[in-house]
Order: C-alpha cells, then sequence, then structure tokens
C-alpha cells in the first residue's frame, strides 16, 4: 500500500530549521504540504534555507522564518506568538536547536554544560511548555524532540551533551502520559553519526582533544557503525514526518535510535 501521511494544511515548528537535520525535516514537511516556521539564531542562514524550501513543489504551503536565540524564554514567546498570528495553529513541534561542545571533563567549565543545558534542555521543555496549551485547546498535537545517542551511550569527551540528552529522554518519557489525555503524542528520536555541519565541528574538536587529524576520528567512528554508514539527515526527516501522522497514533513516549546499529545495550 502506499503511505497517506495526511499533513497537508497543518503547521509545524522546526527549531534548529536553518541548517542540517532541521532544515531537512522543514524540507519533508513542506513537500507534504505542511506550513513551516522555520526558527534559528542566525539570520543569514534563515534566508538562505527558506529560499532553499521555497524551491520545491508543493500543495499550496508557506514557508517563514523567526531569528530566535532558544536559551531566552523571550524568544521562544516570538516564535509561538509569531506561529500563531501567520497561521492560527501548531500542529506540529520539532525540537531540534542545540549543540554542545566536545572537550576532556577537566578542562569543561561549568559554562559548556550551562550552554547545552540552557539552549537544547531548557529550550526543548519551554518550547513544549509554550506550544501545549494551544494543542490541548484543539485536542491534537504532535511533538517530536531530536535528542542523540549520547543521551543513552555516555561519551567521556562528551559530557555536556550527554547529560543534555539523558535529560531529555527523561523528560520525554514523563511527559508523554500527561500531554496522552489530551491527544497529544511526544517521541524522541536520537541520531547517531550524522552528515552535518554539527558533526564536523565535533570531529574536529574530538581530534583536538585526543590529538589525531580529523580523518582518523572519521574512520574510527565509521568503523564502529555495523551498518557502515553515517546517517543522512533526510532518514531522520522521514522518521519524524511518520511520528507526526496518524500512522503513528498509537506511538507516544517513545524513543527510536537512528544510528546503524552502533547503540550497545537493550
Amino acid at each position: 500500500m502506499s503511505l497517506d501521511l495526511q499533513l497537508s494544511g497543518k503547521t509545524a515548528i522546526v527549531t534548529g530549521g536553518s541548517a542540517g537535520i532541521g532544515l531537512a525535516t522543514a524540507k519533508a514537511l513542506y513537500a507534504e504540504g505542511v506550513n513551516v516556521v522555520i526558527a534559528a539564531r542566525n539570520q543569514e542562514k534563515l534566508e538562505k534555507a527558506v529560499a532553499d524550501i521555497q524551491s520545491l513543489e508543493t500543495s499550496g504551503a508557506k514557508v517563514i522564518s523567526v531569528s530566535a536565540d532558544l536559551t531566552q524564554a523571550e524568544s521562544i514567546d516570538q516564535v509561538v506568538s509569531t506561529t500563531l498570528a501567520q497561521f492560527g495553529q501548531i500542529d506540529i513541534l520539532i525540537n531540534n536547536a542545540g549543540s554542545a561542545r566536545a572537550g576532556s571533563f577537566l578542562e569543561l567549565s561549568d559554562d559548556a554544560f550551562l550552554d547545552a543545558w540552557n539552549l537544547k534542555l531548557l529550550g526543548y521543555i519551554r518550547l513544549v511548555r509554550a506550544v501545549v496549551p494551544h494543542q490541548k485547546n484543539r485536542r491534537d498535537g504532535r511533538i517530536v524532540n531530536i535528542i542523540g545517542g549520547a543521551g543513552r551511550t555516555p561519551r567521556p569527551s562528551f559530557l555536556p551533551g550527554g547529560t543534555t540528552n539523558a535529560a531529555l529522554l527523561n523528560f520525554t518519557r514523563g511527559i508523554s502520559k500527561e500531554l496522552a489525555q489530551h491527544n497529544i503524542r511526544i517521541n524522541a528520536i536520537s541520531p547517531g553519526l550524522t552528515g552535518t555541519e554539527r558533526a564536523e565541528r565535533l570531529a574536529e574538536q574530538n581530534a583536538q582533544i585526543r590529538g589525531v587529524s580529523v580523518e582518523e576520528i572519521k574512520a574510527e567512528s565509521l568503523k564502529a557503525i555495523p551498518l557502515g554508514k553515517i546517517v543522512k539527515p533526510e532518514e531522520i526527516a522521514a522518521l519524524a514526518l511518520f511520528l507526526v501522522s496518524d500512522l503513528a497514533s498509537s506511538i507516544t513516549g517513545a524513543e527510536v535510535l537512528v544510528d546503524g546499529g552502533n547503540t550497545p545495550g537493550v
């Protein structure tokens, strides 16, 4: 059978939507006829992303951007209010904005942890808190948190990101039961090594920590993946579309690992 996602006419917020997984997801939603609001810090990248998305064929959907620093509560309010003013509803939230520095634990300052927690952990939590009242009123909502494998498999050189991701897994599972009462589903996708600018920066940071070349870090990471390939942003986007569609209407509080079989354990 062919998959009919039935997403046309809905409205989505995608944070970190100017590049990588966020941009791939925004494109995929737009191609399905979803009105998309992308939020990120860099205005120049946002404008380029909007032009990129608008170049796709679609059935009447619109895309707008909001320049926002998601470490700031007022920026989150701006993203939500702009979406409601433009489209009148928020059906879908894709939480994707966030990054963390790699580094040796003893060389990382408090700021390395606080920056990751403020942007990704609190940013996701605040956006859920801001969006849910509107979804409750309509008794329908779909939320996907893009988290990451380090939340399940800690890495000593990535503790700011790992602690953030572990907390977000706890939050996603913990809030899912409360939201389910209002027909709001929230799920997590945890990508492994993915072909993004963010992954390139992490490879460079890890190479510097260990005193080896970036190529060595990349080769080592690839060797650890049973399927022998890095994840494409479009693969994460496809899964996100499935999770926000009615085809996944009985899935909530779940985490889906997309890492080529790299995560150990059960």
